[in-house]
């Protein structure tokens, strides 16, 4: 068997780092992950340059405005959320369930979930696939192929995101090709928990005028998440 069929833990181990958050300890860290990736060969040489491409915009960007991008990226939509069960169970009673499902799995394979990360974040996921013999770690991360594609089209729709590259890796590893699927375009998290205020507009829409009638303004705000088979 050959090494690139056999070999996706520290590919997986790498992959987890590019995907957590840019502190400085990580950006020094850069150059060592690429060369990981590069020795074990678990991915092919055109996914290889994307992650190149990515390493080079993160090592060469300012400190403060690599760490802005990532957040812009992740943390300001379902949509590209790196954590996997937003995807499916958004805010639904069902996700608890799920992340302790997950914790289980965790510990069944091995891995005492202890971090201050929820079980569902990709860098954890990943994390846990390392551990994995190799035909496990593959079979685990294919399960979730549904939900990475998902982001992976939104990282491609956000004007090209380079983010997208340690993504398409990820299916890469689990025996998959990126494809493009149709996603709901979600508002930004900010804009979607934002409560309206108490007393919009009392003056201007006629509601300190006692005895008169009053306008009722009716705001519905929806939530959608990307479906798939469920975790």
């Amino acid at each position: 068997m050959s090494k690139k069929t056999s070999a996706i833990s520290l590919s997986c181990r790498a992959l987890a780092r590019l995907l957590d958050y840019p502190s400085d300890e990580l950006l020094n860290l850069l150059p060592q992950l690429l060369a990981v990736l590069r020795e074990e060969g678990a991915l092919s040489s055109e996914r290889l340059a994307e992650l190149e491409g990515l390493v080079l915009r993160l090592a060469r960007g300012e400190c403060y405005a690599v760490q802005a991008l990532y957040v812009e990226t992740f943390d300001r939509g379902r949509a590209t959320s790196l954590h996997l069960f937003e995807h499916v169970h958004g805010d639904s009673r069902e996700r608890g369930p799920a992340l302790v499902d997950l914790a289980k799995t965790y510990e069944a394979g091995g891995m005492f979930f202890d971090a201050s990360e929820l079980p569902d974040f990709l860098p954890v996921v990943l994390e846990f696939a390392s551990t994995q013999e190799p035909a496990t770690a593959r079979a685990f991360l294919a399960e979730m192929a549904h939900i990475l594609n998902a982001i992976h089209t939104a990282l491609i729709k956000r004007d090209n995101n380079p983010y997208a590259a340690a993504i398409g890796a990820v299916l890469e590893l689990a025996g998959e090709r990126p494809q493009a699927v149709q996603i709901t375009v979600d508002e930004p998290l900010d804009e979607a928990w934002e409560e309206p205020p108490a007393f919009d507009g009392c003056s201007s829409k006629g509601q300190s005028r006692p005895g008169t009638p009053q306008p009722i303004h009716i705001v519905k705000k929806t939530h959608t998440a990307s479906q798939g088979v469920r975790p």
